[in-house]
């Protein structure tokens, strides 16, 4: 007897968009994709839509009526919630960097066609199958300055035993950094590395999530961990074990 393949569940993605047009648009196509869509019109609904539904991926807009995107996305990051795109008419860099450094795995600017936003909603949950869905794959555990980190469960651990919440984006570059401990490694390497085939995608956030990664790596440790080689790169500056 031939057994049928198994059916992975579909991702669920959540649509917060004070635009109705419009989310129902994106909320249409990413649905043709295969994706289980949800959508929400300001914070308020995105809250009971959390609560409701075991949600992977926000697309969040920047500008909501009450409680804005980049108060949402500090929050969501905050409680170690799903990833989220940020979505933004403004454009604007400083939009764009504050946007990353509260947490956002991705930011585009709008208008975005529907195919760039799925090749994005693409390219987070490539980054997410070690955690959800997708084949399981074998984790490693590494030890340097009194962190632990098991990348199975894709968790860093602090000298003092708590956990640092790390966005997709951070972990994948700390994985990096770990396997290539002390060595100087380009922008370009860190991203071949770290994103392979979304390089192309990410390439202009990598700055932003190695500084807050560098960030709270040394609100729970003294000394510099992850320095910056001028004209060279970075360099993941201490002694890496594996237990």
């Amino acid at each position: 007897m031939t057994l049928a393949p198994a059916v992975l569940p579909s991702r669920h993605i959540l649509v917060v968009d004070d635009d109705t047009q419009l989310r129902e648009q994106v909320a249409g196509y990413l649905t043709e994709h295969g994706f289980c869509v949800h959508a929400a019109a300001d914070a308020r609904e995105m809250d009971r839509a959390l609560e409701a539904s075991p949600i992977d991926l926000v697309v969040l807009d920047l500008m909501l009526p009450g409680e804005d995107g980049l108060s949402i996305c500090r929050r969501l990051s905050a409680e170690g919630g799903p990833a989220i795109i940020m979505v933004s008419a403004m454009g604007e860099e400083i939009d764009r960097v504050l946007g990353l450094e509260l947490g956002a795995d991705d930011y585009l600017a709008k208008p975005c066609s529907p195919r760039e936003l799925l090749a994005r909603v693409r390219a987070v949950f490539r980054r997410l199958e070690e955690v959800r869905g997708g084949a399981p794959k074998r984790g490693k555990g590494y030890q340097f300055q009194g962190f632990m980190v098991d990348t199975l469960r894709r968790q860093l651990r602090a000298p003092n035993g708590t956990t640092i919440l790390l966005t997709s984006g951070e972990f994948s570059l700390l994985s990096a950094f770990l396997d290539n401990p002390q060595r100087i490694l380009t922008r370009d390497q860190l991203l071949e590395i770290a994103r392979g085939e979304d390089a192309d995608v990410f390439d202009r956030a990598v700055d932003v999530q190695i500084s807050r990664l560098r960030r709270k790596l040394h609100a729970c440790s003294d000394g510099e961990i992850i320095r910056t080689v001028r004209g060279a790169g970075y360099m993941f500056d201490v002694a890496v074990s594996r237990p």
